[in-house]
């Protein structure tokens, strides 16, 4: 068999499996068990692939043709223009939430930043590593996360305070951005979730409760002292949640709050000042 004929047979697999992106996905994942880019790939696609590198890719297209998300399978997502490694205890950073982090890091100078419910890490590490900021620290509820955030951190030679916390607990001091991409999908929105989402990535960092907005509640509610006078609070949000976030804001005296669209033209970003 060629690795031509390798790829062929992988795309066809998934294509059969019902997964959108196919051959796309084929080649990923040939790329990255050959260890080959797409030069390498075309100089020569008949070469004659052995028995051990047929039996290693087909078993990584069997993980994805279960709806095994690829970043998971390869261990590693671009956010920013950095990899971060990923696996099930952390949620795949999507690009939506770079959105999200251009903003702070354009705040961020000389400032202490706060990110709740960090995950994998990618929003804190991203603007340790892009800004000025005094601080960098991030929090959340999982110590499987964090292990994988301290772990990006050190990939990428960025500074961040990593803190075990349930929402404010354990967070101490001041903090003058305060940033979360939180938990927000609503419970009915959780039952149609596609399977790459609600079989493999935690729910824990999916289930915003009934109206998606349990997080958001939460750490307005917890924030008083903890923000300074003049702060930012930023957060990521569902494209319909934009008026009921903002209204939170407001609820916790909260002033200048704007709603900022992702690439696609649907409201992705609320923040405002204290």
């Amino acid at each position: 068999m060629t690795i031509k004929e390798l790829l062929y047979m992988g795309a066809d697999t998934l294509c059969k499996a019902g997964i959108s992106d196919c051959r796309l996905d084929a080649w990923y994942l040939l790329s990255y068990y050959m260890n080959i880019g797409k030069n390498e790939y075309y100089k020569n696609p008949d070469r004659t692939v052995t028995a051990a590198e047929v039996s290693g890719y087909n078993a990584l297209i069997a993980e994805r043709a279960e709806r095994k998300p690829l970043q998971y399978i390869t261990g590693e997502q671009e956010f920013m223009g950095l990899t971060f490694k990923v696996d099930n205890n952390v949620l795949i950073p999507r690009q939506d939430t770079e959105i999200l982090t251009e903003l702070v890091i354009k705040h961020a100078s000389g400032k202490k930043v706060l990110d709740m419910c960090t995950g994998s890490g990618c929003i804190a590490i991203s603007v340790a590593k892009y800004s000025e900021a005094l601080s960098v620290t991030a929090s959340d509820i999982s110590q499987k996360a964090l292990d994988v955030a301290i772990k990006n951190a050190e990939y990428n030679n960025t500074d961040v305070v990593f803190v075990l916390s349930d929402m404010w607990d354990n967070i101490c001091g001041q903090y003058d951005i305060l940033v979360s991409n939180p938990p927000y999908i609503t419970c009915n929105e959780m039952k149609s979730l596609m399977p790459e989402v609600s079989v493999y990535e935690p729910h824990i960092a999916l289930d915003g409760g009934i109206d998606g907005l349990d997080y958001y509640r939460k750490i307005l509610a917890g924030a008083e002292g903890r923000i300074t006078r003049d702060g930012v609070v930023f957060f990521e949000i569902g494209c319909t949640q934009a008026e009921q976030v903002s209204r939170l804001l407001k609820e916790y005296g909260y002033k200048n709050i704007r709603v900022e669209k992702d690439l696609a033209g649907l409201d992705r970003v609320v923040w405002g000042h204290f």
